[in-house]
Formats: structure tokens, sequence, C-alpha cells
């Protein structure tokens, strides 16, 4: 019955495109020009087909094709990450594995993720993020993108691996580095990023081992990620090893770090381009008595930020979309989807769907308000944070972290954007304006 089926979906046409050139196929391509699937969506429609990263790739837009994928994981489909970053993350990370062994330990890890730690780690996120708001305003005028990339990176240290980053410049460093050779040809060349990547993946693992043997040998806190999963045990009773424990931190890291700065970034730019709805955010924080330190009380009553940030990730979404392998022959609207071949579902694309969003293009965090709800209209049509079986972990870190930064600066700051900077986004690897974001930055109480 499956040789039938799979028979007949072999006798479907591929859906349209190029395969570009032999072997590196349309991946040059695919890396520098932001356009790369407008382009292609505009002359084949929502499902095409190109060769990107060593592997032909049919491309697949819209809320419908995101259902099919995130549906049919361990089925029809397997997580796939380009050669380049599987390598770089490991075999052990959270990211990389799959089947049974990844819904384990997605259940393991989830434990970091609970409302009673993300509460633990409000108060740290509090005082970073003060720490940086006030270092900002001594300077007056910065270039930001890369200070928001230092204030994400503290914060990861300090509540996935209770370590303070300011303290050691070195590993701050080596993870930039590491960063850098994440979407990039896999040739493993000392001169090449990849290369470089490679060993500041060493460096930080020996760094990352040091930590983790360092606090077994103390009674263990539960007041961050790591102690976490220090103590956490599976359903058979069983501990992570030291060696899986790097990999899975190293992608928390990651995770923690890469995403989260490029969201804030676009955060911040979107609200400086748009300043009716900054002033809007403003008065929604004058009207919330806030007596002391911020709270999660004080969170749950910023309605309008919700929808600011929820609009935020949906213009700018800070990962573009995901790649799959495709181990079982099936079939989506018509075409055929070989086995062995690559799926690469999109999330800027689908968030741009003018039957679903109105007025696409524009910046109106009020689509997401309960009289609109453009978002619930078709399942899958929001997909800032994946969906399925491998939604983004960390989901809830992040939007806690992202809506205590977005209060705080609102509640006591002010920034303008310096004249005559480039703010086009690069893409790769995650959406950042060109010229780094510059900006004019002091304190509402001084003036």
């Amino acid at each position: 019955m499956i040789n039938q089926a799979t028979k007949s979906q072999n006798q479907l046409p591929l859906p349209p495109g190029n395969l570009g050139l032999p072997v590196i196929g349309e991946t040059i391509s695919f890396l520098s020009d932001p356009d790369f699937a407008t382009k292609r969506q505009n002359k084949f429609g929502n499902i095409f087909k190109t060769n990107i990263f060593g592997s032909p790739t049919i491309m697949m837009i819209g809320a419908e094709a995101n259902r099919f994928v995130f549906s049919s994981e361990n089925q029809n489909f397997t997580i796939k990450w380009p050669e380049s970053v599987s390598v770089l993350l490991g075999t052990a990370s959270l990211a990389t594995q799959i089947g049974s062994i990844h819904q384990k330990r997605r259940k393991l890890l989830s434990q970091a993720f609970q409302p009673r730690a993300l509460a633990n780690y409000l108060p740290s996120m509090v005082e970073i993020t003060n720490s940086y708001l006030h270092k900002w305003t001594n300077l007056g005028q910065l270039t930001w993108y890369p200070e928001l990339r230092k204030y994400t990176f503290d914060v990861a240290c300090k509540l996935l691996v209770g370590t303070d980053a300011t303290n050691d410049h070195h590993f701050a460093e080596l993870f930039e580095e590491w960063c850098l050779g994440l979407f990039t040809l896999p040739i493993r060349l000392p001169w090449t990023k990849f290369g470089k990547a490679l060993k500041c993946r060493d460096q930080l693992l020996a760094k990352i081992e040091k930590i983790i043997l360092q606090r077994q040998q103390q009674p263990i806190s539960e007041q961050d990620a790591l102690g976490l999963l220090l103590n956490a045990k599976d359903e058979d009773g069983n501990s992570l090893s030291i060696e899986e424990l790097k990999d899975q931190i190293l992608t928390l890291l990651f995770a923690g770090h890469e995403t989260l700065t490029s969201a804030l970034s676009s955060f911040c730019l979107l609200l400086a381009q748009n300043p009716e709805i900054l002033a809007a955010a403003r008065k929604e924080q004058q009207q919330i008595s806030c007596t002391g330190a911020l709270t999660s009380e004080h969170l749950q009553q910023m309605t309008y930020l919700d929808q600011i940030l929820k609009e935020v990730l949906r213009v700018i979404p800070p990962v573009g979309g995901g790649f799959r392998s495709v181990i079982q022959t099936c079939e989506f609207n018509g075409y055929c989807i070989p086995e062995g071949w690559s799926v690469l579902y999109q999330i800027g694309k689908t968030h741009q769907d003018e039957t679903i969003y109105k007025d696409a293009k524009s910046f109106d965090p009020q689509r997401f308000g309960i009289d609109r709800a453009e978002d619930k209209s078709k399942p899958f049509s929001y997909a800032t944070f994946g969906g399925g079986m491998r939604e983004c972990i960390g989901k809830e870190f992040a939007k806690l972290e992202m809506k205590i930064f977005a209060a705080l600066l609102l509640r006591g700051y002010e920034w303008e954007l310096v004249a005559g900077q480039n703010l086009d986004l690069a893409m790769i690897p995650t959406p950042q304006p060109r010229d780094g974001l510059k900006v004019i930055f002091h304190s509402i109480d001084k003036d």
C-alpha cells in the first residue's frame, strides 16, 4: 500500500524552479540576496525548487505549508541544518537530535523554562537590564546592535550557565567568532570562518566543562538552567553526561543570544520609526503603577506591549525559516516532495501574507488585539517560534527578556536614530541593521 502511494507520488511533477550551478546550486544568491525568496515566489508561486547548501531543496511558503511540515515531523520530515550549523552545534545538541532521543531531551531541558524557573530569572534580568541602560546613558551616543549582543550574552551566561560574562571577555570573544562560522560553507581550513569557528568551539566547550566541574563540587543551586540540568533526570533516572551537557549549554547560549539580539534591535528600530506607537507604549507604562522593582504582576498588565512585541516578531522574525530533510516521498499541493531532498519552510514570507495580515508591510500592533486577532484566522500563520514538536523550547524565556527590556527602556529612556546611517537589514545569520543601529540615548529624567 505504501509502495503504491509512493509510486503515485513519484509520478507527480516536481515544483517549478532552478537548481542552479553544479554542487553549489544557488547557495551564493541565497546567502547574499535578501530578496532571494521574494523573486522566486513572484516567478514560481508559493512552492518552488532550488539547490542550497549542497542539497536540492523545496521552499514552501504559507500557513498551510507550515502546518504540513510541523505535523509531519518524524513521518515525512526530520530536522536538517546546513552542515556548518550541525557540526558547530554538535551531535548532542537538542537542535540536532531527532526522534525519541530528541523528545526525551526536550522534556528534560524544558525544566529550565517552566514558570517557576522563569520567575527565578526575573530579578537578574531586571538587574542586568538596568545596568546596561545606565551604561548606555553615560555613553550618550552609541552603535546599539553590538551593545545589545553584549547585553543578551550577559543575561544568557548568568541565567543559563550561572557565570558572569563581564569577568571573562575571552569567553565572549570566542563565542562571537564561533557564531560567525554558523552559516558559512563548511570548509575545514584554519583561515576560513568555519575553520576558526571549529577551533573556538573546542575552546568554548573546554570553558563550559570547567564551569560544570566546578558546579558539581558545590551544592547545586537551581537559580539557573545549568543548575536545573545538573539535577535533572530522565524517565529512566539517567542524568545528562558532561559531554552532552556541554553541547546542550552551547546551544542554549546561542538560542538565548543570537535571535534575542536581533529581536531587541528590531524593537528599538521599529519604535524609533513609529513615534505614535512609541508614545502609546509609553502611555501604557505610565498607567501601570510600579513601586519598587518590576514584577511579573506588572508585566501581566502590559497588554499593549505584548501586541507590540508580537508585531515586531511578525515584521522582522529573527529566524526566517527552517530546514527539514525529506525521509519519505510525499505530496503537497499536487507536487512531489522527493525522499532525500530538503524542505525549507518560510516564516518571514508567511508573515507577509496579505490574505491573513491586512497591510502586511505596515507596523500595526493592534492587528493582535482581541477584536482583530489576525493571526488566529489560520493555524501556523504566525510562526516566529516554529511549531509542532520542535517549537522553540526557550520561547517563554525570550518573551520574558524582551518584555523586561522593553518595559524598562520605555519607562526611563529615550533614543533617536542617528541621521545618514544604513538601516537596511543584513539577514544572515539573523536580521540586523547594516550600520549596527546608531542612536543618541539618554535618560528621560535628565530632561
